[in-house]
């Protein structure tokens, strides 16, 4: 039950990081969420099999940062990304 809470939220702030970086339309409404939620709890798998207890504070902050904080790398690594992907595919369909 623990994990449920831990990974939800990761999931909420996931969420306001799609909105925080901007450009919404370089990505998917999902897609940050979804990644931040997995890697929450991907974190408090691997720090419960570690034997970190769940009981403890710093599962909780590390679950629960280390997603949003991957989803703010993945929205800042992709947006411009395909932004330059979106230019160059323009530029070729315009050339004929």
């Amino acid at each position: 039950m623990e994990m449920l809470f831990a990974v939800l939220g990761g999931l909420f702030l996931s969420f306001g990081v799609h909105f925080a970086v901007g450009r919404l339309s370089t990505r998917g409404m999902a897609l940050l969420p979804a990644i931040g939620t997995a890697v929450s709890a991907v974190v408090w798998s691997a720090l419960t099999w570690l034997g970190m207890p769940f009981d403890g504070g710093w599962i909780w902050v590390a679950s629960i940062a280390a997603g949003p904080l991957v989803a703010l790398a993945v929205g800042l690594w992709l947006s411009p990304r395909r932004l330059a992907a979106d230019e160059e595919l323009f530029e070729k369909l315009a050339r004929g």
